[in-house]
């Protein structure tokens, strides 16, 4: 999914400076954005004073929206290097295509991850006909300098493991939890999993004591450790946690994220995660000129312009505002 805010602002992140090293409870509540005329979006991440959760850099919650009579998601073909982009959903479809010949239809709990690594461009649209509910979460994970400038690709699993417990199902979106581990290519330390509880459901979810976590609300009411976390919102959790209350007063989702702190510094301008001010120039020039992130074919409409840059020079900082 792309960022659509046409005064998309600078966001800088990375580093350890900011990274809470004891277990924490700070509510993140979201900002409110339009994607297109039938879709908004709740995004959680960046965030004021928090910008990533391990790699975690960019986190959007749509729905459930009633879209029987609308089009539903319509994402143009847009740009993106530096970053993963992870899609989920729990209701509706979505149709993926790219740069490089991937066509994919992403249901519901099915991992769609596509790397872009030095260069790629991807749209997003409710298949026609589609179903009547859309709802689900957008997410990317930044690439470390490493392994930013990989070929792109596109991965679609559509059957990943599961950790049960009494009243609760997990399913591994990225990475691993209690001994499941997904098919999802990672470059970093990192957890994504989707945890469904049913009413009641009082357990104790096992972390890694050296990731920092935060879990989004999809549906249901739950408390995460002991705080009530409304759909739409997220709790950031820090590090230090060497396991996890959760307690259903109701069915429940919930997205558990989470990963080593992240030590680099970035760089993020519209859907680019660069390292440098001239990266970002040069990647927008690329995307205006039509050269470097290639074609998406089958796509009916114009890609998206980029923004234009903000005054002055891109820095690296931290990981808060």
């Amino acid at each position: 999914m792309s960022n659509l805010d046409r005064q998309a602002a600078l966001s800088v992140c990375g580093g350890r400076g900011f990274v809470v090293a004891e277990p924490v409870r700070e509510l993140l509540s979201p900002r409110r954005v339009r994607l297109g005329e039938s879709t908004e979006v709740r995004r959680l991440l960046p965030n004021l004073g928090r910008r990533m959760v391990g790699a975690w850099v960019f986190v959007d919650h749509y729905g459930p929206d009633d879209i029987a009579d609308e089009p539903g998601m319509q994402v143009p073909p847009h740009p993106h290097m530096g970053l993963q982009t992870v899609s989920w959903l729990h209701e509706g479809e979505v149709l993926h295509r790219d740069s490089t010949g991937s066509l994919a239809t992403i249901r519901p709990r099915e991992l769609g991850l596509m790397t872009s690594g030095r260069a790629i461009s991807h749209s997003e649209e409710s298949p026609r006909p589609h179903a009547r509910f859309l709802h689900g979460a957008q997410l990317w994970v930044a690439l470390p300098d490493t392994h930013r400038h990989v070929e792109p690709h596109f991965e679609h699993h559509s059957a990943l493991p599961e950790v049960t417990a009494p009243g609760l199902t997990a399913k591994l979106i990225l990475g691993s939890l209690d001994g499941a581990a997904s098919p999802g290519t990672t470059y970093t330390p990192i957890v994504g999993a989707d945890l469904a509880l049913t009413a009641g459901a009082d357990l104790r979810l096992p972390l890694e004591p050296d990731f920092e976590y935060a879990v989004l609300s999809m549906s249901g009411e739950a408390r995460v450790d002991g705080v009530p976390v409304l759909p739409g919102s997220m709790l950031y959790l820090g590090c230090g946690r060497t396991e996890l209350p959760l307690r259903a007063e109701s069915d429940a989702e919930l997205m558990l994220l989470g990963g080593e702190p992240f030590d680099e510094e970035l760089i993020m301008f519209w859907n680019w995660i660069a390292r440098s001010n001239e990266e970002i120039v040069q990647a927008r020039r690329d995307w205006m000129e039509g050269t470097r992130f290639g074609e998406v074919k089958g796509y009916d409409g114009a890609p998206l312009p980029a923004p234009e840059l903000p005054p002055g020079p891109l820095k690296k900082r931290g990981r808060v505002r």
